[in-house]
């Protein structure tokens, strides 16, 4: 099974927070906040525009996004929890 997204949307994959510090102490489950950043899976063909054309989309496959807390729709593809994000709630592409 595979998801395309739609119109303006991004399949993102989180990638989760470190379960260790830097100096070596490990987090408990419930101290750790809701992933921020993940990993662009697969994107729709971009933005149906007024005069029949599409949008170009900004972000790109394998792109690393930074988006809210709760942005985004969860959906589960193979046994491994995903977001649908439109396109507009991603904040950033991180650069290395």
């Amino acid at each position: 099974m595979a998801i395309k997204p739609l119109e303006d949307r991004v399949l993102v994959q989180p990638i989760e927070s470190e379960t260790k510090t830097a100096s070596g102490i490990f987090l408990p489950e419930s101290s750790k906040e809701k992933p921020v950043r993940g990993k662009v899976i697969a994107s729709g063909p971009g933005k149906l525009l007024e005069n029949g054309k599409r949008a170009d989309m900004s972000v790109k496959i394998g792109a690393t996004v930074v988006y809210g807390k709760y942005a985004g729709s969860e959906v589960e593809l193979k046994g491994k929890k995903m977001l649908i994000i439109k396109e507009s709630e991603l904040l950033g592409v991180v650069e290395a």
